[in-house]
């Protein structure tokens, strides 16, 4: 069950991201926040002496969008593609493209901070980023048709900030039957179902 009726695999996406990690001795210093740009390139200190990772966030897809409604996620991928020239890691291999941060992330992080135009790569790596079509906001809770199988995923990005919370909550639910510290019934399977997206317009 996914949003209006759609399949899960319709709403929860395992979108390839790269981090890079590089060394750019005249870049920003102590004071320079976890940046991202409105191009989606980002990027922040790694440490001292002129150390930075950072890598592109994805696209937004938006569930109220004029493609959402009727096209699957990959013809909206396609359209994005053909539309805007965007770029997107091939999700079936997670060996990391080092020509995708030549051509796609450092002329962004380089019109940003002139300073990156002589960073210098160090490392990378691969993974993949959980997202959510539907609202972009993490499911919890039991499946609504399949018995015993509890689901916290589609978290979009957020993961890191609210594992703690969420697998307390999936804890509760799958000794006691209930939440009990926090009701988080609001990001439940039920929202899917009602085709009615929780928005979080602060991220």
């Amino acid at each position: 069950i996914g949003g209006q009726g759609e399949h899960p695999s319709r709403s929860f996406w395992g979108f390839p991201r790269y981090v890079f990690s590089w060394h750019c001795p005249g870049g920003p210093g102590l004071s320079c926040p976890f940046l991202i740009d409105t191009s989606g390139a980002y990027f922040r200190r790694d440490g001292f002496a002129g150390n930075y990772l950072g890598g592109m966030s994805p696209a937004e897809v938006s569930p109220r969008g004029p493609l959402r409604s009727f096209a699957p996620l990959f013809l909206i991928r396609l359209c994005q593609f053909i539309l805007l020239q965007e770029e997107e890691p091939d999700p079936s291999d997670l060996s990391v493209d080092h020509s995708y941060f030549q051509e796609q992330i450092w002329p962004r992080l380089a019109r940003r901070v002139p300073a990156f135009e002589s960073l210098r790569v160090q490392g990378s790596w691969a993974g993949y980023y959980d997202y959510n079509t539907f609202d972009q906001n993490g499911v919890l809770g039991p499946h609504p048709r399949l018995e015993n199988l509890f689901l916290a995923a589609g978290f979009s990005g957020h993961g890191l900030q609210h594992s703690p919370a969420a697998g307390r909550a999936v804890a509760e639910l799958v000794i006691k039957g209930r939440y009990e510290t926090l009701d988080l019934r609001r990001l439940g399977w039920d929202r899917l179902v009602a085709g009615e997206p929780l928005q979080e317009h602060g991220v």
